[in-house]
């Protein structure tokens, strides 16, 4: 039985929202490249992949400060220390991303999902500059019809500020929808939301198991989902088919929100307001 028969029997989620990094595509090699040039410039060891892909997750700025303290715990950073990295940081990350790979099975599910007419939104803690760029780098921009990232609103998850304000906009309830993530922070926004939430086993979740967080379903390949997939790989010759899904008339192009409208949408957003 795939997730989508386990999660929505007999029909399909109208919108599923994403998480990018760790859930669409493994980032830490041009993430910890990023960051261990900004050490070097600083005069301090690099950091190295592994203890990178254990930082990701909360955005470009816990990140750093974790480089700079050289583990989890960034309380004694301080913000002047904090700024400057940041700036060598974000400049570092601003080249190119050839090392950023998709991960197996995530073209064949966007395009299934599209063909079927899912909506479909990426939501990111990863600063809005570098997300446009980095999916048309590897041609996945075409799938997402609502970008946020995370600096686009105030709020970055687990606050479930954004999952709010794309269900708003498409027009769909939290039970009709799924949110599909790689770490903690997707799980809790997810919940807080009031939406399902898939996640993936190969992701980043600062080394923990992801099963430790309680989602919908845990699922190793994202063509987990689709009816007709088996062990992560799509049976051969199988008919994918499910009752009363319709494609759509057109497609809109995708609308990148950013952060110029969220004092538009906060208003309406704020009876949902979240705290941890």
């Amino acid at each position: 039985m795939s997730g989508f028969e386990q999660l929505f029997p007999g029909r399909l989620p109208k919108l599923i929202m994403f998480d990018l990094d760790g859930t669409l595509v493994d980032s830490v090699p041009d993430l910890a490249a990023a960051v261990d040039k900004t050490l070097l410039q600083l005069g301090r060891p690099p950091a190295g992949i592994e203890r990178v892909r254990d930082w990701i997750g909360n955005g470009v700025r816990v990140l750093v400060r974790r480089a700079l303290a050289n583990g989890m715990d960034h309380s004694a950073v301080d913000e002047e220390s904090t700024e400057a990295a940041l700036a060598i940081f974000m400049e570092a990350y601003s080249g190119s991303h050839a090392l950023t790979k998709v991960y197996p099975g995530v073209r064949e599910t966007l395009k299934w999902l599209q063909k079927m007419g899912v909506e479909m939104a990426l939501i990111t803690n990863k600063p809005e500059r570098f997300v446009a760029p980095l999916l048309d780098d590897l041609k996945l921009g075409r799938f997402f019809r609502w970008i946020v990232g995370g600096d686009t609103l105030p709020q970055q998850k687990p606050d479930p500020a954004a999952l709010f304000f794309v269900m708003k906009m498409a027009g769909v309830p939290g039970s009709q929808s799924l949110f599909v993530g790689d770490s903690r922070n997707d799980v809790l926004a997810a919940k807080a939301a009031g939406v399902a939430c898939v996640a993936l086993s190969y992701g980043y979740n600062h080394g923990r198991p992801i099963e430790e967080e309680s989602p919908a379903l845990v699922i190793s390949d994202l063509r987990m989902l689709i009816p007709g997939s088996s062990a992560g790989c799509l049976e051969q010759g199988a008919e994918i088919t499910l009752p009363d899904i319709k494609s759509p008339s057109f497609r809109e192009s995708i609308v990148v929100v950013t952060r110029k409208l969220w004092m538009k949408v906060m208003k309406a957003l704020a009876r949902w307001r979240w705290r941890a």
